[in-house]
């Protein structure tokens, strides 16, 4: 186990299984690169990152799919809309 850069720890799989807590010790400060025959594997990291990394995720989709609402917002014209009541009564009509 050895950290390259600052922030990455690369592990093998057989030293994962035979110095797991020396590998969570290191996943408090770095993320862990796991690699079998030199070749990397998996990446694991602390759950506050990886929680960062979610909310990060769920805001870009989020920006993404408004920028497409406002994008067939601009597109559209009123005649391609209907009403709510209308919308629920066709709903109704297809069960």
């Amino acid at each position: 186990m050895f950290t390259v850069k600052e922030d990455t720890t690369l592990v093998g799989i057989s030293e994962l299984r035979a110095n797991f807590h020396k590998v969570l010790e290191a996943l408090t400060k770095n993320k862990v690169l796991l690699e079998r025959r030199n070749k990397p594997l998996a990446v694991i990291v602390s759950i506050e990152k990886y929680a960062r990394m979610e909310k990060l995720i769920d805001l870009i989709e989020d920006t993404a799919l408004g920028y497409i609402a406002k994008e067939r917002d601009i597109k559209s014209s009123p005649k391609d809309y209907i009403d709510i009541d209308e919308a629920v009564k066709q709903l109704k009509a297809k069960r």
